[in-house]
């Protein structure tokens, strides 16, 4: 059985349809690692072909929106017509809720320049609030 060509310089099939190698190429990129290390069976020497699927997925990337996530080639049918892919939910995100609610309270100008607002796990905040209380004795 003839193998398929693998194009070094484009992102082929295997990308575009493959979740699970995306998804290895995305903790690669995120470890620094090339994928055959990955793997298991590389040194952490970065090969051709870990060069070339390093790339791919980087052009990959570029084809993705960055605020919902999805390619144009998602939307579109075999034939290039639109098809109804995803659909829009709504869905409440009680940690967004209450980053908002402290936003809402920093105050506007320079009072407030650089100050974020962030969430930390309820106990680490009640440990802080024991160590200040400590600490003003």
């Amino acid at each position: 059985m003839a193998r398929a060509v693998r194009r070094p310089d484009g992102t082929g099939k295997r990308l575009i349809t493959d979740d699970r190698l995306r998804n290895e190429l995305a903790l690669c990129k995120s470890y620094g690692i090339p994928h055959s290390q990955f793997l298991g069976v590389g040194d952490g020497t970065w090969t051709e072909r870990d060069r070339a699927k390093a790339l791919a997925y980087e052009e990959w990337l570029r084809g993705v929106c960055p605020q919902c996530g999805t390619r144009e080639s998602d939307w579109l049918d075999d034939e290039g017509a639109y098809q109804e892919a995803y659909v829009a939910i709504s869905h409440k995100c009680f940690g967004c809720e209450e980053i908002t609610a402290k936003q809402a309270e920093i105050p506007e100008g320079r009072a407030g320049a650089g100050m974020k607002a962030l969430l930390l796990p309820a106990a680490v905040h009640a440990a802080q609030q024991v160590l200040e209380e400590m600490n003003a004795r």
